[in-house]
């Protein structure tokens, strides 16, 4: 008796599982809800990882994408229940903006390591005319020690 009652309400459950969650009045499509994220991450990660930078541009983060993407806050939250009732998908979208988060940081790396080159490349020219000024230096000394 316990399992079909057990079974009877799992069986409800599922089958109502779209009632849970109601659709918001106002759905945000998939791809901005996925930028949405996008933004969010970033945003967080340089709060926490520098919050003098946002303090210094005068950015709150939530108004910030609320301004961006011309939303409200009740609309954000929202679709992101929305959108998470269906964990198979939300769990997609999260690793898509994982997979952007990783290809924007290898962009950023591979730009500071070109940067870096550059620099190396113009500190070894400077040493080099510095040596060649140096040389020049010894050379005009030298001469003034023979010619005295």
């Amino acid at each position: 008796m316990k399992k079909r009652i057990s079974l009877v309400a799992i069986l409800t459950l599922l089958g109502c599982k779209e009632d849970l969650v109601k659709k918001p009045d106002v759905i945000i499509e998939k791809s901005k809800m996925m930028d949405i994220m996008y933004d969010l991450a970033l945003l967080e990660a340089i709060k926490y990882q520098n919050p003098a930078v946002l303090d210094s541009n005068q950015i709150r983060p939530k108004q910030y994408i609320y301004k961006k993407y011309k939303i409200d806050s009740l609309q954000l939250a929202q679709n992101n229940v929305y959108y998470a009732a269906d964990y198979k998908n939300y769990k997609i979208m999260f690793e898509e903006v994982v997979k952007r988060i990783a290809n924007e940081k290898k962009r950023a790396n591979a730009a500071v390591k070109l940067e870096q080159n550059k620099n190396n490349i113009r500190m070894a020219k400077l040493k080099k005319k510095k040596q060649l000024a140096k040389k020049a230096k010894d050379s005009i000394a030298a001469l003034k020690i023979k010619k005295g």
